[in-house]
């Protein structure tokens, strides 16, 4: 048998290192196996502010008393009690097993939220923290981030009335070996508020009355939510009178009662009005407001084409430009009236279906083209200053605001108007005569050469149709010869009136100066001409010799009557030029 080698064991010795190596795995576990994960134990005893807890290993381990209970509150441990808790090392300097139970309860948490984020189930937590761009949150145990954006449907002002509440949240994004969580808010109030919204939309009739909060107020309108749903208050169903802004009459957060006017399942659009629930101030406004009558009211708005006055709450009128003042015209109505001035105004239609009343403002005022017929009737000389010099006139200012016009042709009784009018210029004062007041076309119509007589009436008063005249040629002109009458007037004879016989039709024939015989045919007023004529003197002469002569004398010529005649004539113009001239001897 061959001794055993110098320093060698027996196989015994390695037999019982080996079984003792067993035991002591068996009886305490390996290092690698226990670290790191999570272990049952129990609490043997607490001290102060740590718990002893006993983990089946050679020493216990203390676990301090505030992760057992959240931030804020207060543990519930006892002796006896068994709990898990997280091995991180076997044993410390101080040879003590170090423990923990915060990572416990993340271990067990991440599995848990990675089940629910496999399978996107909400997960419950609450916000205890503020981080840079969000907030964290705990989720039993787990921490995890919460971006500003994820905590509400709109931006939150006041994040303090959230923290600490449990609520549940929606696992976005996860990665373990980071330790990173991101979860959403918003998702969950979306995904709620999409279920709430669909069960309120089938619900919604028209008509149906309910109650709202304001969220927002825009330029036209506001947005109501009806509990999960949210509905447009148009700023003109706000109520039954005009509103310039829904600010005005609304405020974010206020509570509303409203009316649902449209549902649109498609859009999901519903319109909500307010004035709907009030009773309609058009229902009866023929009989309140009368044709003719005169209310007080309110400017609410002004435009470029007239101003808007409110009657009463709801009821407006339309006063347009050109009802707003007898004399002002092409002028805006921010200068007449101004925005909440108190007016009087008359009624002048009512149209209650289009919803329309016009009013009256200058018809509350004295119609001053009435007052000035009533103060200076026609044939009354007044005195103004001249406004405007136009093609057609002067334009006169006068008593009570009013303009009068002097035509051209009222200028002067002999000077065309075109020529009259170059002697006035504005700001003359000027007397005129009052020829004509029109009230309707709110017109005036004055004259000047109306101050002094018609000189033609003079001229033309010894004057008469039918006269022989013994004329002076002062012009010869083509179309025939301009004469100056015994009254000095001026007459003209034209080429086809110089004679009966058409060779002797040549105004050629006279010479300025000239005496000629000739017979008016027309006096026209209205143009002041006096019309003569040679050709008819000759056929009224031809006449009466057949007259006085043919009868007697049937075997006579008519040259020889003619003749006769002449010589009468002639003997009878003789007498009268002998008398002429013992008249001048006397």
């Amino acid at each position: 048998m061959t001794p055993p080698r110098a320093g060698a064991q027996p196989a015994e010795s390695f037999e019982t290192k080996e079984n003792f190596a067993d035991l002591l795995d068996e009886s305490f576990g390996s290092a690698g196996g226990l670290e790191g994960s999570v272990i049952k134990g129990r609490i043997i005893a607490i001290e102060n502010d740590a718990a002893i807890i006993d983990v089946g290993l050679k020493s216990e381990g203390r676990v301090p008393l505030k992760e057992f209970a959240l931030p804020g509150q207060t543990h519930e441990l006892k002796v006896g009690d068994t709990i898990e808790v997280y091995l991180e090392r076997m044993e410390n300097k101080n040879g003590e097993a170090v423990l923990s139970r915060e990572k416990a309860r993340r271990e067990e948490a991440w599995e848990k939220l990675e089940k629910a984020f496999e399978k996107q189930e909400r997960v419950q937590g609450h916000i205890f923290g503020r981080v840079k761009g969000g907030f964290t949150v705990d989720l039993q145990g787990a921490v995890a981030f919460l971006p500003g954006s994820q905590v509400d449907i709109r931006p939150v002002r006041d994040i303090n009335p959230l923290m600490g509440i449990p609520q549940p949240f929606q696992i976005l994004k996860m990665d373990r070996r980071r330790g990173n969580i991101v979860v959403s808010r918003r998702a969950v109030l979306e995904e709620t508020r999409a279920e709430a919204r669909s069960e309120l939309l089938s619900n919604l009739q028209e008509g149906q009355i309910l109650d709202g909060v304001v969220k927002n107020i825009t330029d036209y309108g506001a947005f109501v939510d009806l509990g999960g749903i949210d509905g447009l208050l148009h700023v003109t169903d706000m109520a039954w009178r005009r509103v310039g802004h829904p600010a005005e009459i609304l405020a974010i957060g206020q509570s509303v009662r409203v009316q649902v006017i449209k549902v649109n399942p498609d859009t999901q659009r519903i319109s909500l009005g307010m004035k709907q629930l009030e009773a309609d101030p058009w229902e009866g406004v023929e009989a309140k407001y009368p044709v003719s009558a005169k209310f007080s009211g309110r400017v609410t708005n002004i435009t470029d084409y007239g101003a808007f006055v409110e009657l009463e709450p709801g009821v407006e009128g339309l006063v347009h430009v050109s009802e707003m003042s007898w004399t002002k015209k092409n002028v805006h109505p921010g200068k007449i009236v101004s925005t909440s001035q108190e007016v009087e105004v008359m009624i002048l239609d009512v149209d209650p279906v289009k919803r329309r009343i016009s009013l009256g403002l200058k018809q509350t005022m004295e119609n001053p083209w009435e007052a000035f017929t009533g103060k200076f009737p026609a044939g009354t000389q007044i005195e103004g200053e001249i406004k405007s010099i136009t093609e057609f006139g002067l334009f006169v200012g006068l008593d009570g605001g009013v303009d009068g016009l002097v035509h051209l042709s009222d200028l002067d009784w002999s000077e065309p108007g075109e020529q009259a009018v170059t002697k006035y210029k504005k700001g003359d004062v000027v007397k005129a005569v009052v020829l004509d007041v029109n009230v309707e076309k709110e017109r005036i119509s004055l004259g000047i050469k109306q101050l002094s007589n018609d000189p033609f009436e003079a001229a033309s008063s010894d004057l008469k149709k039918g006269q022989t005249v013994t004329c002076t040629v002062s012009g010869v002109k083509e179309n025939g010869i301009e004469v100056s009458l015994p009254n000095g007037w001026q007459g003209f004879i034209r080429r086809s009136d110089l004679s009966r016989d058409r060779a002797d039709q040549r105004p050629d024939r006279f010479a300025t100066g000239d005496k000629v015989d000739a017979r008016i045919t027309n006096i026209d007023r209205d143009t002041r001409k006096i019309t003569v004529s040679i050709k008819a003197l000759e056929v009224a002469e031809e006449k009466e010799a057949m007259q006085q002569y043919g009868s007697s004398d049937s075997g006579a010529s008519l040259g020889d009557i003619l003749g006769a005649a002449i010589r009468n004539r002639n003997a009878s113009a003789q007498k009268d030029d002998d008398k002429d001239e013992d008249k001048d001897d006397e």
